[in-house]
């Protein structure tokens, strides 16, 4: 079953066009910013992309800050919205159901490949924004400067953009978690995404109230940026710790809610 599912994903026209647009859009931003060699100013965002112009070494971060707050969301909703919807709005969940295939089974397969799709798209962006960087710009990876000032080497700066790769890939899974707890409610895979797109912008929104502060820590968004901690020295973990536990939670707990409106649902009539 999860051949089945991991097959099906690399056929869908539209896991390629989700691909190459996230890939596109850092590349769009290197293209205007090596032909006007004008840069954000140092501090603001998207991280990283100032200092790109002097080491077009730190583009693969600067990639993934680009894509990390609207597109790499909006993609994990499109594709995780359509995980059960989109069977049953093709009609082929009564069939995938009659051939005795179990709802548990059937929704880790979905739940594995659009884990395995989340990463296979933040290890693109990051990919992709090497080479970008060090085709564009002036690259030196030995002599990246880290957030905290000190200089890294070039086996420092590949462990940490890594370990952002993973950081955000994972950090994608609380909200994958949740379209696909909403694809088990409705046929149509656009009300799926539509929710799972309106929890991530109330949480960002929430976010930056400050009246909202008592429950910042347990918003799905809180922590998305805390991967650019990786790049302090040394490493500042309490918000990545806490970003890792607080998806865990929520990739647990809505996965559990899923299977159990899942596991009751009639779709045989």
């Amino acid at each position: 079953m999860i051949r089945v599912e991991l097959i099906g994903l690399a056929r869908r026209p539209r896991t390629w066009v989700c691909l190459g647009l996230l890939c596109g859009l850092p590349a769009l931003v290197a293209g205007f910013l090596a032909a006007t060699r004008i840069g954000p100013a140092p501090g603001e965002e998207p991280a990283f992309l100032s200092a790109v112009l002097a080491n077009g070494a730190l583009f693969p971060a600067a990639a993934l800050a680009i894509v990390l707050p609207v597109f790499l969301p909006v993609v994990v909703a499109v594709v995780g919205g359509d995980t059960i919807a989109g069977e049953a709005n093709a009609g082929t969940l009564r069939y995938l159901l009659l051939r005795s295939v179990s709802r548990t089974r059937l929704l880790i397969a979905k739940l594995l490949g659009l884990s395995l799709f989340v990463l296979v798209a933040v290890i693109a962006v990051a990919a992709s924004g090497y080479l970008i960087g060090v085709t564009l710009f002036p690259a030196q990876p030995s002599a990246v400067t880290s957030v905290s000032g000190v200089t890294l080497t070039t086996g420092q700066l590949v462990l940490r953009i890594i370990a952002t790769t993973l950081y955000i890939a994972i950090s994608m899974l609380g909200l994958g978690a949740i379209a696909l707890f909403l694809s088990t409610f409705t046929d149509s895979p656009l009300a799926a995404t539509i929710g799972a797109l309106a929890t991530m912008i109330t949480s960002q929104v929430l976010v930056t109230l400050d009246a909202a502060s008592a429950v910042h820590p347990y918003l799905p968004t809180r922590y998305w940026l805390a991967w650019i901690d990786f790049f302090r020295d040394p490493i500042a973990w309490r918000n990545i710790d806490r970003g890792l536990a607080i998806q865990m939670i929520y990739l647990l707990v809505f996965l559990a809610a899923a299977w159990a409106n899942f596991a009751t649902r009639d779709v045989q009539s």
